[in-house]
């Protein structure tokens, strides 16, 4: 029982971090604080990841989205021009909130409604092969059958990045 509520109170602790920094991503006027606040969002969200023993989900998510993608917007931030200014506001302020109220009311009902059950233990057996050496799996998958398609998403982000230093870098 005290394990239990140990995790309970770890899970409530990484909810509150994730979900607080996420709203202090949209808040905060400076662009570089926001982007540090987006890393502890994300580190947040592999923690929870650890904690349902979903270890590769968590370590995919420390280093696609806090090593690569937090960076990278940390990066541009530092290469803009007027970032003392911070965000200005726009009169789309009000409609991206009522479409995140809207969004955040549709979830909630979804997660709400649904039926969550436990596998069965009587799988068959390439079903079963998944949940037990799913990085492993989805390993032959990348190298073996889908080679074309992670290259391709690989171009596709080099080409992103070299698109944002074009867009970014002094005239």
């Amino acid at each position: 029982m005290a394990g239990n509520l140990f995790q309970e109170i770890v899970f409530w602790l990484l909810a509150a971090t994730t979900v607080g920094a996420a709203l202090l991503v949209v808040h905060v006027q400076s662009l570089f604080r926001a982007a540090l606040l987006l890393i502890v969002s994300f580190l947040g969200v592999a923690g929870i990841f650890a904690m349902v023993n979903a270890e590769f989900l968590a370590v995919a998510q420390v280093l696609i989205y806090v090593g690569g993608i937090a960076v990278l917007v940390i990066f541009a931030v530092m290469l803009t021009r007027d970032v003392d200014r911070g965000n200005l506001g726009t009169p789309v302020q009000p409609v991206a909130l009522l479409l995140a109220v809207v969004l955040l009311g549709t979830l909630t009902y979804a997660v709400v409604q649904a039926e969550w059950r436990l596998l069965p233990d009587d799988l068959p057996g390439p079903l079963a092969a998944v949940f037990v050496d799913t990085p492993a799996q989805l390993g032959r998958l990348l190298v073996r059958d889908f080679v074309l398609a992670f290259e391709v998403a690989g171009a596709l982000l080099f080409a992103a990045v070299i698109g944002a230093l074009a867009l970014v870098r002094e005239r």
